[in-house]
């Protein structure tokens, strides 16, 4: 690699708005997001399956699913 043309790399971290850190390495030392997979619905299980106007049983009705 050539000398003096890359940024620095350091410790970084990345803070979520639910309170969790983590500690990475990264150009930028803090980095904050809104919504980590501490607190996002997909990875906690907490996911909930909406039914708009019974769009999923429309769908099975359609291709014939049970």
């Amino acid at each position: 690699m050539k000398p003096d043309i890359h940024p620095n790399y350091v410790d970084a971290v990345i803070k979520c708005v639910c309170g969790h850190e983590h500690i990475t390495r990264s150009t930028k030392a803090n980095i904050n997001v809104e919504i980590c997979s501490n607190c996002h619905p997909f990875f906690t299980g907490k996911t909930k399956l909406v039914d708009a106007a019974g769009r999923v049983d429309k769908f099975k009705k359609k291709y014939k699913m049970k």
